[in-house]
């Protein structure tokens, strides 16, 4: 608002200089009015055009106004009030009010009235011309401009301070928003890892229990299950140390990873750990070329695949899983779309989100979420066939920043 006062001025004095300077007395008078003029002029530009920078000493120095009203009252007295350079008078109490408060405001308005007063006094042309209420009115402008600048800077101040407080309240909220997601990104991989694991650690240690606690103890089979439950425990540890390894290593966006080979061996893992038939298969454009996505996109698709074979073996009554992976046009432009088919008894009808929450069942929800954080679109339920469940992830490769895989 301080600049576009400035401006005003500016035009205000280049309409009024040339008037100033013809009514100047020739000689010392003429060059007192130009220099006048000069320090007025490039005054009122430097603070319009940098204010930013000049600003700040105009609000800590309230001399350097003043010596501009001095200034400005020369060129008044030489130009006459009747000019337009009492507008740039009435100017000085508006700016003293924003840069000052209402006791700057006070200050300047009395003087600038005083000063518009004396013009009138010296100016005989002006002095016939007006009568009392014309001498008064700019006088009267000077106070209410004056109040008005005062006013207008507690309404900023004011703004200023709210804005500050939302300011404040928005960062809580990304704070607190930013833990949320947090705390829902550790629950879903310590869900689809380490809990998981540990909780075969303890069922392999039950069956050791009652191996050891038979009157029939047969040493060959408890020797089994104890390093079955060794096995388990050392891949509980691996999990932990991969789980804290990329919750410290940060995502390289220039690093891809080709997901068909990761997939396939994801997939013959499952069948050797548990016995049950899963097969691994690539169509369309992806049978043919590599499919290189981020790490942190990779992390999630292998992840989500993972946790929908482990559900088709634990709770689908399944007998196999098919996996499969495909490129294909969608109305977002190409489409990576991964999917896995059970033969199992499918989910029950009444199942929602909200209803596998409350009874603890978090491994659709967390599927779910990664999805949803990666930018694709997913779908759990009934597929193509009359038996069994599909997952069915939707990735549009245009929200993929990569497009070259890393050996």
């Amino acid at each position: 608002m301080c600049r576009q006062v400035f401006g005003f001025r500016l035009a205000m004095i280049a309409l009024a200089a040339p008037a100033a300077l013809l009514n100047a007395t020739p000689g010392m008078g003429t060059r007192l009015m130009g220099a006048a003029v000069v320090v007025t002029f490039m005054g009122s530009y430097a603070l319009f055009r940098d204010w930013e920078r000049f600003g700040p000493l105009l609000l800590r120095h309230p001399t350097l106004l003043a010596l501009d009203t001095l200034f400005t009252a020369l060129l008044l007295i030489s130009a006459g009030p009747d000019t337009t350079l009492a507008y740039v008078s009435v100017c000085t109490p508006l700016l003293a009010g924003i840069v000052y408060g209402y006791r700057g405001a006070a200050v300047f308005a009395s003087v600038q009235s005083l000063i518009l007063l004396l013009a009138y006094a010296i100016n005989k042309e002006a002095q016939a011309g007006s009568g009392l209420a014309e001498k008064l009115l700019l006088p009267g402008l000077c106070v209410i401009t004056g109040a008005l600048g005062s006013s207008l800077r507690g309404l900023m101040l004011r703004f200023g301070t709210a804005t500050q407080a939302l300011t404040a309240i928005q960062a809580r909220l990304a704070v607190t928003e930013a833990v949320s997601a947090e705390r829902a990104r550790l629950a879903r991989e310590m869900h689809d890892s380490v809990a998981k694991t540990l909780h075969g650690v303890a069922l392999a240690a039950d069956g050791l229990a009652l191996s050891a606690a038979s009157a029939s103890m047969d040493p060959a089979r408890v020797s089994r299950q104890a390093e079955l439950v060794a096995r388990a425990a050392r891949r509980a540890a691996a999990e932990s140390r991969e789980l804290l390894a990329d919750l410290r290593r940060e995502s390289d966006p220039d690093h891809a990873i080709d997901i068909t080979p990761e997939l396939a061996a994801r997939t013959a893992a499952f069948t050797k750990r548990t016995g049950m038939t899963a097969t691994y298969d690539t169509l369309g454009e992806a049978a043919d070329a590599a499919l290189p996505v981020p790490p942190a996109v990779a992390r999630q698709l292998l992840t989500i695949t993972e946790e929908a074979m482990e559900n088709a073996h634990r709770h689908a009554d399944a007998t196999r899983v098919d996996v499969r992976a495909d490129v294909r046009a969608g109305v977002r432009g190409e489409v990576l779309r991964l999917t896995v088919r059970d033969d199992g008894r499918g989910l029950p009808p009444d199942t929602t989100r909200e209803h596998l929450r409350r009874s603890g069942h978090f491994g659709l929800i967390g599927m779910a979420e990664r999805a949803a954080s990666i930018g694709a679109g997913i779908h759990i339920g009934k597929g193509p066939h009359a038996r069994g469940t599909e997952v069915r992830l939707e990735l549009p490769l245009a929200a993929l920043t990569t497009t070259k895989a890393t050996p």
